[in-house]
């Protein structure tokens, strides 16, 4: 048993782990020069990354104060109307939401001189999701079985003999009497003629 609580544990711990959000930052502003006179604080914020959560820490001398302006102040290098004003040596300013910051040295002539940051925060990183292990299941469709849509009966032949034969025409003979009296007409008038050229001769 106590291997598997262990085990359930373990599980808990990495679960925690995946769904935390990335940790934030504490950037000491000037490493550690401080916040100081001298130091090229726009150098310095080039290239890193701030967001939402992270934390700004000025580390200063009593003759310094941090203060945080707007950005017509920040040009100007203004304190007069500064949203929040430090001199507590060690200030820890959290980056709560998205947009430019803009901070300042209020000693008469230390902005001027170079004491004055600018930093971009950006919003919390969303965490980074987990890659998909689902398993895409193989297609399971069935071929159809059912015969096709359109069944086509064969045409019937039109081949000319398939047809059903006609009957055929029915030729009438003429009757030997016919012929008969044709040919007895023909004998008659061989005998007239035979009779009549008798009939010259005898009056010649």
């Amino acid at each position: 048993m106590a291997g598997v609580h262990g085990l359930v544990a373990a599980g808990l711990v990495l679960l925690l782990a995946a769904g935390a959000p990335a940790f934030a930052v504490d950037y000491t502003v000037g490493d550690t020069s401080g916040w100081t006179s001298g130091v090229d604080y726009g150098t310095w914020a080039k290239g890193k990354s701030f967001s939402v959560g992270d934390s700004l820490v000025f580390q200063y001398s009593m003759m310094h104060t941090v203060a945080e302006v707007s950005s017509a102040d920040y040009s100007a290098c203004s304190a007069s109307n500064s949203i929040q004003s430090y001199s507590d040596q060690n200030t820890k300013i959290a980056l709560t939401k998205p947009g430019t910051r803009y901070f300042i040295c209020g000693t008469s002539g230390h902005c001027s001189g170079g004491m004055k940051l600018a930093v971009t925060v950006s919003a919390a990183d969303a965490t980074t999701p987990s890659p998909s292990t689902t398993t895409p299941s193989p297609s399971t469709t069935t071929p159809s079985t059912s015969p096709p849509s359109s069944t086509e009966t064969p045409a019937t032949p039109s081949d000319p003999g398939m047809d059903t034969p006609s009957t055929p025409a029915t030729t009438t003979k003429s009757t030997g009497s016919t012929g008969g009296a044709g040919s007895g007409s023909d004998a008659r008038s061989v005998m007239g003629l035979l009779v009549g050229a008798f009939g010259l001769a005898m009056m010649g």
